[in-house]
């Protein structure tokens, strides 16, 4: 639609709003206007249209990229606002590198592997592929549950002044295991097949 179909349209609708408020338009000619109003817009069709299809690996990737390094730059601007072992005690950073690990075990394993697809069986097969992703998510999950253990243990319930450091934490473990559940099922193997 270009500038000047859009103008028409904001004229007859600025005609149709005159002439409704003199009281001389029926209801269903009132609908009729208000419903060809919107008629000639199309959502995505540009000259810049964009096959996601193909773009899906890149755009996954980059969204689980950025998750990833906003959890760990959320912990690092906590460590370095509060210093101090009494407001932030540091072995609370055990959580985000269970979780970097889990990260890393997850998408260690393809799909593929964990459907059986694959043409090598590797040193323990498909079996061994289960066993190791759940490890990764079950480590995901405990770094997830733990941090919200730290958040509501160690800052809320004792009702500390500063409950930042907390809530970085488990947005860290939230970022990073959102990040992996993004990078292993955001993208696609059918580009290597």
């Amino acid at each position: 639609m270009g500038v000047g179909e859009l103008r028409m349209c904001m004229t007859e609708l600025s005609e149709a709003k005159s002439d409704l408020s003199k009281g001389s338009t029926s209801k269903s000619e009132n609908k009729r206007i208000m419903s060809g109003f919107l008629d000639g817009i199309r959502c995505g069709d540009c000259e810049c249209n964009v096959d996601w299809g193909e773009r899906r690996n890149t755009i996954a990737s980059i969204a689980a990229g950025v998750l990833f390094f906003t959890g760990w730059w959320i912990i690092i601007d906590a460590a370095v606002k509060y210093p101090d072992q009494g407001q932030f005690h540091h072995a609370y950073h055990t959580c985000g590198v269970i979780a970097t690990v889990a990260f890393l075990m997850i998408n260690a394993v393809s799909n593929g592997q964990v459907r059986g697809d694959s043409y090598s069986e590797g040193c323990m097969g498909q079996t061994g592929a289960r066993v190791w992703l759940f490890i990764g998510f079950m480590l995901a999950f405990g770094s997830l549950i733990a941090s919200m253990w730290i958040l509501f243990g160690g800052f809320v319930v004792p009702q500390k002044p500063v409950v930042y450091p907390g809530i970085a934490i488990f947005f860290q473990n939230a970022f990073i295991f959102f990040g992996g559940l993004v990078f292993k099922f955001g993208r696609t193997e059918d580009l290597w097949q």
